[in-house]
């Protein structure tokens, strides 16, 4: 099957290492300011031409409370008027984008994140849709994915109604842990009550996915009371699930550094925390889809890795790869063809560059003939766990084997080590590999040893 996965404590010890989620390869830490809007009207045109399908990203920074865990790029405030003139912006951004397109070009997805984009009042919603359907092809069949992350704290009943009146089909829910105690550690106080009453709300009007996200690895987690949240998320059948380990990593992220390092749970406590939370979510029907995801069998991504067309770009796993991924607002990232592009993270820059009229690009990259290489074989594993070589032989006319010879040593380690099967065809990610398939990804990225690893998260 599959999902199977060979729990093995030797060999993720051996393999835990500091690396990249590989949401794109070149990775965001390629990233470099010489990429601005010159770049991205080029990308634009050349996307308007082929008339390639969008995936749009609408980033609202605006979260009441700050939560200490998070690395999201955030604005925490109490003044709901702040979001006034970040919209007015917003809106413009749209407008120099959407004038670059073909007005035939459909948005297949539409995804809006944060910080918290329910921060926003009905009003505010309502309006910044509108402008998005008058610069964009949206669809009104309700045939696109079209997704918002809530924060069950900031959303009711009249909130989902008006979700779905908008166009929004899939809801993203944070609940990270249900143990108070760990809450208070974090600073996020939120009951299973106000979880469960934002879920019946989203499936009796007809919200066509749901995804909880939970975290292992926060100050005062045991392997107990974690599998207790766990059984109770399983009770509420999310269609998927994402189970992420907390990088604790306060030197770079400032709201972190609130969280007592003590109260943290030793190494071998979060890998009991996963392994327990893949026993009960594998015993509950869920399938491993890879990199702390999984989701029920009939769910579009276990149905796209059955059929091998599963994808992965900066919303994570995906079964809309091959659309031009358009991000707005402060610190979002585009992926147009071979373009990768970054807004300003800082609000006031974004702002202000866009109040002359300027759109806020501050970096990015062009993908190299290597980089398209070897993108395309990281994305194979890491969504399918296996890689015939005929398929990148013939997408990009090379020799395999001599291409990568300079990696093959690193392969025959894994291989020997139970992580893949390597033969002159293919590679085949092991069920006791494919936990660790960033590990095996990593052998491919050209990058990694031109920075500091301590950017990335651990494997596990």
């Amino acid at each position: 099957m599959l999902d199977a996965i060979r729990w093995d404590t030797d060999l993720i010890r051996r393999y835990d290492l500091a690396g990249p989620r590989y949401t794109s390869y070149p990775t965001a830490a390629q990233f470099h300011g010489q990429v601005g809007t010159f770049d991205l009207f080029h990308a634009l045109r050349d996307s308007r031409k082929a008339l390639r399908p969008i995936s749009l990203y609408v980033h609202i920074p605006f979260c009441a409370n700050i939560c200490y865990y998070c690395a999201c790029n955030k604005v925490i405030t109490k003044d709901r008027s702040r979001a006034l003139p970040y919209l007015q912006r917003l809106e413009q951004e749209i407008q120099l984008i959407a004038c670059h397109l073909d007005p035939t070009q459909k948005v297949e997805q539409l995804h809006f994140g944060g910080g918290t984009p329910t921060f926003l009042n009905h009003d505010e919603l309502r309006q910044l849709m509108a402008h998005l359907r008058r610069h964009f092809n949206l669809l009104d069949d309700d045939s696109g994915d079209y997704g918002i992350e809530i924060d069950p704290r900031e959303a009711d009943w009249s909130t989902m109604g008006l979700l779905r009146e908008l166009g929004f089909n899939r809801v993203s829910i944070g609940l990270q842990d249900l143990d108070p105690a760990v809450q208070r550690a974090v600073n996020r106080l939120q009951s299973l009550e106000e979880t469960r009453a934002v879920i019946e709300a989203a499936r009796t009007l007809q919200f066509r996915s749901i995804n909880i996200d939970l975290i292992y690895g926060l100050p005062k987690q045991t392997p107990e009371h974690f599998a207790r949240t766990v059984a109770e998320v399983i009770n509420l059948q999310p269609d998927r699930l994402s189970v992420f380990n907390y990088a604790h990593l306060p030197e770079r992220f400032m709201p972190q550094r609130r969280i007592n390092s003590h109260e943290l749970p030793t190494p071998t406590q979060k890998l009991e925390m996963l392994q327990r939370t893949i026993e009960q979510l594998t015993a509950a029907g869920y399938r491993y889809i890879g990199m702390d995801h999984f989701a029920l069998p009939d769910d579009e991504l276990a149905i796209a890795q059955e059929e091998l067309t599963l994808q992965r770009n900066f919303q994570g796993y995906t079964t809309h790869g091959h659309c031009d991924l358009i991000g707005l607002g402060v610190s979002a990232i585009s992926q147009i063809g071979d373009l990768y592009c970054q807004n300003s993270s800082d609000l006031n820059q974004y702002q202000n560059a866009l109040a002359t009229g300027q759109l806020a690009t501050s970096r990015g990259l062009l993908c190299t003939a290597d980089d398209r290489v070897r993108r395309a074989v990281i994305q194979q594993l890491i969504c399918h766990f296996e890689l015939p070589f005929s398929q990148i032989e013939q997408a990009f006319n090379i020799d395999f084997r001599g291409y990568f010879a300079d990696v093959w040593p690193q392969l025959q380690t894994l291989a020997n080590d139970g992580l893949i099967e390597l033969d002159n065809q293919r590679i085949t990610v092991l069920p006791a590999g494919r936990l660790l398939v960033r590990s095996v990804c990593m052998v491919f990225d050209a990058y990694l040893q031109q920075h500091d690893r301590q950017r990335f998260s651990r494997v596990i």
